[in-house]
């Protein structure tokens, strides 16, 4: 538990360079951050025991003790998750994560929303609105293409696959009565030189087409398309890049999916989000950390993820951007992964909401650059620690002082003995 008049001290300090602490905190609490579920088995899902990555397209590093098993440890894992974390969470689900308990477990283009009753039932009572993902990857069809496949039968199984899956996201959405965000990602690519670049895109073109035709009120589901920038096994040549996206989205005026890790690693991915904005209905972002390549390191409080938290604050546009984590590192405690990842989101975001808009914005217009750029490195020695740890407070979570000992429990008495 902080101590009051420290927090109260620092309140001052941001009351006094024009900075509302407790409306900041407020705003925080009603921003949704929706948690992904594959942190805790290391993206291998459950349509069958064992689960392994059967055909191309993901890679997950690590094989630390106690990962989850079963849906039940998956579960009970999420729950623990957000006993450590402040703030206002969504989960967001892969298709692979059907629950055949009492049926007959059936193939990704017969799944029905019956296999994900159990999820939405626990997830509702969790007050933890469901997102869904279609599942392109981890199967013997995905070995090579899936939606750009120049294979007629391939191809027609992955269209079905998502058509499926829209319907299961739109199910969940009419039952939770918040939106559902359905996305999809392939791993379609080479790892040599294309000889018919332009062939794959254009059947891939034709395939998002056909599985997205049938409409379905955005009031239960809203789709968004995410591209990649390279992956294993697809170094030279991905066919869902970011310009083929961009430029399928903007034309079907459907969301886009910007992660963090998705891109060359000297971009500036928050730079992106204001120009989007101006052609795309909606953002879908996967917060991520890529070193080198798309490795998906945890989430943690560092530049990227705080001018991404502050150009999506500055936007002034949260009701078009939605925010997710992407992120799986199965070398540490996968617990602790998904509460570092999940904190440093929050943590990103409450020191975004607590820069001096108005005077950053009052220097700018009168081109006092200077003024602009003291400012912010001012902000960088303000007693941030101390609100952060007061919204901690506020949300019966552990300040991060006590982190390490909350997870190392968990461990101790729950995974430790899977």
């Amino acid at each position: 538990m902080q101590d009051k008049d420290v927090y109260d001290a620092a309140r001052e300090q941001y009351a006094a360079a024009g900075v509302d602490t407790e409306k900041a905190i407020e705003f925080l609490q009603n921003i949704p951050v929706s948690l992904h579920c594959w942190q805790g088995d290391d993206v291998g899902g459950f349509e069958k025991a064992g689960a392994t990555l059967d055909g191309g397209g993901i890679q997950v590093t690590g094989n630390y003790p106690g990962k989850a098993r079963t849906i039940a440890e998956l579960r009970k894992d999420i729950e623990k998750v957000l006993t450590l974390t402040p703030g206002t969470y969504r989960l967001n689900l892969h298709a692979s994560y059907a629950d055949f308990t009492g049926c007959k477990p059936v193939d990704r283009d017969k799944i029905e929303p019956k296999h994900f009753e159990s999820w939405i039932d626990w997830a509702m009572g969790q007050n933890l609105p469901l997102d869904f993902n279609s599942t392109f990857f981890s199967h013997p069809k995905a070995r090579e293409m899936t939606l750009a496949s120049k294979d007629t039968g391939i191809r027609d199984f992955w269209i079905e696959h998502g058509k499926r899956c829209r319907n299961i996201g739109a199910y969940f959405g009419k039952k939770q009565k918040s939106p559902c965000i359905h996305n999809i990602w392939i791993a379609d690519g080479m790892k040599d030189l294309p000889a018919d670049r332009q062939g794959y895109r254009e059947i891939l073109a034709g395939s998002l087409d056909a599985m997205l035709r049938d409409p379905v009120s955005p009031d239960y589901l809203k789709d968004s398309v995410e591209s990649k920038v390279f992956g294993i096994g697809s170094e030279s040549y991905v066919v869902g890049s970011h310009e083929f996206y961009m430029g399928y989205a903007v034309s079907r005026k459907c969301m886009l999916t910007v992660d963090m890790g998705h891109y060359h690693p000297t971009e500036n991915v928050a730079d992106k989000i204001s120009a989007l904005l101006l052609f795309v209905p909606e953002i879908l972002l996967h917060l991520s950390r890529g070193i080198r390549w798309d490795s998906d390191h945890v989430v943690i409080f560092n530049d990227d993820m705080r001018m991404m938290a502050e150009e999506i604050v500055r936007t002034g546009k949260l009701d078009r951007i939605h925010i997710g984590t992407d992120f799986f590192d199965g070398s540490i405690n996968r617990i602790g992964a998904w509460v570092l990842g999940s904190r440093a989101t929050e943590k990103s975001l409450l020191y975004a909401l607590l820069e001096p808009r108005k005077q950053l914005l009052a220097y700018e217009n009168a081109g006092n650059y200077f003024a602009r750029l003291a400012l912010n490195e001012g902000l960088k020695t303000m007693p941030f620690g101390a609100v952060w740890d007061h919204y901690c407070d506020l949300c019966n979570v552990p300040s991060d002082r006590n982190i390490i000992s909350a997870v190392m429990e968990y461990e101790k008495n729950v995974t430790s003995a899977r």
